[in-house]
């Protein structure tokens, strides 16, 4: 589990480097001419990367099955508010297809312009590297955001149960036993 804000930011670093190096090799599969290569490799590479992604931020299905009922509502809900829809789930094949058809106007640039020589596959690579930077990135900051409201909440419910403990006060009645305020 995240203890502080530092370490949470740490762990996006980190997923935006995983990122930038998945794009390079989406970019490379890109450049090669024959179809269907690079959606085949973009499914692969993001088949590997979602997943650890959701694990690094605490967000894999089996980490939010370990939490309690309390925690594990709390994030199950901050994840269905921030609309995400690859963080706290299995990531399959189906699921990798259906978003990578929702950025379809990119693939399809993308395979077009692996028929002009030489330039086609290069802006090829440069989109696909856009296409895998953004989703990977977009991805990272999802999971930021839940994880950061749920370590909010965490910390939140911890001054909540040490506060009343520190602010109660008592006092001595006249028989000798102790009165809380």
């Amino acid at each position: 589990m995240i203890e502080s804000p530092e370490e949470l930011e740490a762990i996006r670093k980190s997923c935006h480097s995983m990122v930038t190096k998945s794009s390079s090799l989406s970019a490379g599969a890109a450049i090669v001419p024959l179809p269907g290569v690079d959606i085949v490799s973009d499914v692969a590479i993001l088949m590997r990367l979602i997943p650890r992604i959701n694990e690094k931020f605490g967000l894999s299905p089996e980490q939010i099955d370990s939490l309690d009922t309390e925690p594990k509502l709390f994030v199950m809900t901050t994840i269905s508010n921030t609309g995400s829809k690859m963080a706290g789930k299995y990531i399959t094949r189906k699921l990798i297809l259906m978003l990578l058809k929702k950025m379809g106007f990119k693939g399809a640039s993308k395979g077009a312009a692996k028929f002009v020589p030489f330039i086609g596959s290069a802006l090829a690579g440069s989109i696909s590297f856009s296409a895998m930077k953004y989703m990977g990135s977009r991805h990272i900051e999802d999971c930021y955001q839940i994880a950061l409201a749920t370590l909010e909440n965490k910390q939140r419910e911890s001054a909540v149960m040490v506060k009343p403990a520190t602010e109660q006060a008592s006092s001595i009645t006249s028989d000798g036993s102790k009165e809380t305020e």
